[in-house]
């Protein structure tokens, strides 16, 4: 797509998209008149914007961002799309760069790096994001869901049949492939796959997933939350992160030959996220909202455990014949910034391979039901129950520190320090009244 083709489409704004540390999607837009020449600079923006909380436009403390200080957005013009949701605009996904290179905060450069690493060992990555969102209705000052049905129920096809229509087009308009849909257990709740792609691309459909939802649910009246846990007593959403291994065209984790179905290689890999995956929570379910979905028995992976369909265990392994063709990461929502996320996940994965960790042995029910000595002979552990903890495991884990980087590390504790002292004793309703239309 051109600029011409954007005049021909009635143009007149182009929002340059980036995700901060708090996983808000932020926009500047630029006139048409603006981009004859492709913005090659990009525009600027103040370095403080990786410093931001979810509960505020203020800088956190500690994050080494201040006042002083600017880096650019440019525009990645291979993500340019017309948004079918805002009339007259359209949308491009931005890298922050500082000099001739990446900005050492930027998501993007950091998957991209991770992506790099797996290339080292001959690997590329494909992955796929799963969203659970809810379907919210404005009511005097406060949300309350779009409907009471239950899970798969038909009556929830028929009550939401439009805008489930008009969000599938909307999608493919832009170049993502719409899979299963089905209504969530949750009251509004809603679950929509669409089609894996390659580690990047990936992450940038899952910022056009939740923009797309969020445009065409304003249009129809209603408000798509992406909000781990909106309500008490009810399910919460997760986005189950997909993740598939590959070497010269042949999917690098199945070994049909082996008990497990899984390759040495793949064993390897999936070791080291459950060895890194208390640490990975700070960064999968990073916001203090994740912490009330994140219970055993609530089918959101809450122990360092995999299995073969089991959604019970933090990686669930699927099966294509024998051999094991992809897993999920059910430690995962959407309140994670995506890039942060999966570039965590491969580098998690990458030490386990380099270290060659021992993958346990497969989980074969409910961790939650195992007693205590059973559970500590097959090395299964709770995960953080806190934003806290997941915090503190981070801070001491060398391997994700080290791929993250210093100054992005620093800047990211910070911002998710600050949103745990500023949200830890807010209950459910207040936090789903600030929060609803954030994520």
């Amino acid at each position: 797509m051109n600029i011409q083709q954007l005049r021909e489409a009635g143009v007149q704004y182009v929002r340059i998209l980036w995700t901060d540390h708090a996983n808000l999607i932020r926009a500047k837009a630029a006139h048409l008149s603006l981009l004859d020449a492709g913005l090659p600079d990009g525009v600027g923006i103040a370095a403080a914007q990786l410093a931001l909380p979810v509960m505020a436009d203020v800088v956190v403390p500690g994050a080494g961002l201040g006042p002083v200080g600017e880096v650019r957005l440019v525009p990645d013009w291979d993500t340019l799309t017309v948004l079918p949701y805002a009339p007259a605009q359209a949308q491009v996904l931005g890298d922050l760069r500082l000099g001739a290179g990446p900005w050492d905060c930027c998501p993007r450069a950091f998957l991209r790096e991770q992506i790099r690493a797996a290339a080292q060992f001959g690997l590329t990555v494909n992955a796929a994001f799963e969203n659970e969102f809810f379907l919210l209705r404005r009511d005097n000052g406060s949300y309350t869901p779009a409907d009471t049905t239950v899970f798969a129920h038909t009556s929830g096809f028929n009550r939401h049949a439009r805008f489930m229509l008009d969000l599938s087009a909307a999608l493919e308009a832009q170049g993502l492939q719409p899979e299963f849909y089905y209504p969530e257990a949750g009251p509004g709740q809603q679950e929509l796959s669409v089609r894996y792609s390659d580690a990047l691309q990936a992450a940038d459909q899952q910022i056009t997933f939740r923009e797309t939802a969020r445009g065409v649910a304003e249009a129809h009246g209603l408000v798509a939350s992406f909000l781990p846990k909106p309500f008490e007593g009810v399910a919460g959403s997760g986005c189950h992160l997909n993740l598939s291994l590959w070497r010269d065209g042949a999917n690098a984790m199945a070994d049909p030959h082996h008990p497990t179905g899984i390759s040495r290689e793949g064993q390897h890999f999936l070791a080291g996220v459950l060895f890194h995956l208390p640490a990975l929570c700070a960064l999968s379910v990073p916001s203090h909202n994740s912490y009330h979905r994140l219970r055993p028995h609530f089918w959101a992976g809450a122990y360092t455990a995999w299995g073969y369909e089991n959604r019970e265990a933090a990686l669930r392994v699927s099966r294509a014949g024998h051999a094991c063709s992809r897993f999920e990461l059910k430690t995962s929502d959407a309140s994670a910034n995506p890039y942060l996320a999966l570039g965590a996940l491969i580098a998690a994965g990458l030490d386990g391979i380099e270290q060659q960790r021992p993958l346990p042995a497969e989980a074969v029910g409910d961790p939650a039901l195992m007693s205590e000595e059973a559970r500590r002979a097959s090395g299964i552990e709770l995960l953080p129950q806190s934003l806290h903890e997941a915090v503190t495991a981070l801070e001491r884990n060398t391997v994700l520190l080290d791929a993250l980087g210093e100054a992005r590390s620093r800047a990211y504790l910070a911002v998710r320090r600050a949103e745990w002292t500023a949200l830890k004793d807010l209950n459910l309703p207040e936090e789903l009244q600030l929060l609803a239309e954030r994520y």
